[in-house]
């Protein structure tokens, strides 16, 4: 049924714009035919409205994966490195929330394990609206910064790495059946830099699914059951992930094709010095506004791949 309501909003959509372009057009034509120059400029601004809707929604077309138009669990892992990637670890996390706020997408950390001394070791995010994973599986590998260290005292330049997962947010009633008996449940007091405790309350939860061995935690937010709830939805879209690369690479071996469990080298590059560039090695598409970039403008960057893909 949700999906039918789907389908009859986006038919609705597309007849509304046939509508609003066979108006505009009509009109047109009778201005033209009167001479009539007092609606050039509301006809102009109608004709751009118009494609840039028309080109939103032909771009949509392409999000048509069987997840596409659900939220996202986003996770970002600091690579090897130390303070370094620690710290570009939370600079990709600040990219992605304002890229969420930017969208008027609703965003939640669920998780985040600050780092040693100065950004995080990983943080998982929950971002909410339609088309927000069908947008992010763009930037699901491992990304790439070059910059003058803050934290080297002979301001080397270096290079650091961190991974970026991108998962569907899994339907609580129909994606993945879990059953407790398959679940250990640890509760602990949330922990803060060092290790130490910030919460006299044991509200920090850890999950463990036994059969799969995938562990799952959450300390964010004050209520325990809040907590669990999350590390839940997180382990959900785990296993979700699990079942599809399961079907992928069923799919590859009947076909004879050769599948790699493992992640790639780098998908993008952000350079701050010795210039400035942000590179996609898979479209090519490149800007030298990387401060718009890391303050969340990265359409240009996920459509170009996306559109990148159409037809592989």
């Amino acid at each position: 049924m949700i999906h039918l309501a789907e389908l009859k909003q986006a038919a609705d959509a597309w007849r509304n714009l046939e509508t609003r372009t066979s108006s505009t057009h009509d009109l047109l034509v009778m201005a033209l035919e009167e001479g009539d120059t007092s609606l050039e400029e509301t006809l102009s601004q109608e004709v751009d409205a118009l494609s840039k809707e028309i080109n939103a929604r032909e771009f949509q077309l392409i999000l048509s994966g069987e997840h596409d138009t659900r939220n996202a669990i986003l996770a970002i892992h600091a690579g090897a490195g130390g303070t370094e990637s620690q710290d570009w670890a939370q600079m990709l996390l600040r990219m992605y929330l304002r890229w969420a706020e930017r969208e008027g997408y609703s965003s939640r950390v669920l998780d985040i394990s600050p780092g040693d001394e100065a950004g995080i070791k990983n943080a998982f995010i929950n971002i909410e609206g339609k088309y927000a994973y069908g947008y992010l599986k763009a930037d699901r590998g491992v990304h790439r910064l070059v910059r003058l260290s803050p934290f080297d005292s002979a301001h080397m330049r270096h290079t650091s790495f961190a991974l970026v997962e991108v998962l569907p947010e899994a339907d609580e009633k129909g994606d993945i059946v879990i059953n407790s008996d398959d679940l250990r449940i640890d509760v602990y007091r949330a922990s803060g830099h060092g290790g130490q405790a910030v919460q006299k309350n044991s509200t920090a939860v850890r999950i463990t699914h036994l059969p799969s061995g995938i562990v799952v935690t959450c300390q964010n937010e004050r209520s325990q059951f809040q907590n669990k709830e999350y590390a839940m939805k997180v382990l959900r879209a785990r296993l979700m992930e699990l079942e599809m690369k399961r079907r992928s690479e069923e799919q590859a071996r009947l076909k004879g094709e050769h599948v790699s469990a493992e992640w790639g080298n780098q998908i993008r590059s952000y350079v701050l010095h010795p210039y400035k560039m942000v590179k996609d090695h898979r479209s090519s598409y490149e800007t030298s506004d990387t401060s718009a970039v890391l303050d969340g403008d990265l359409n240009p960057l996920l459509e170009a791949y996306l559109l990148s893909t159409v037809g592989k």
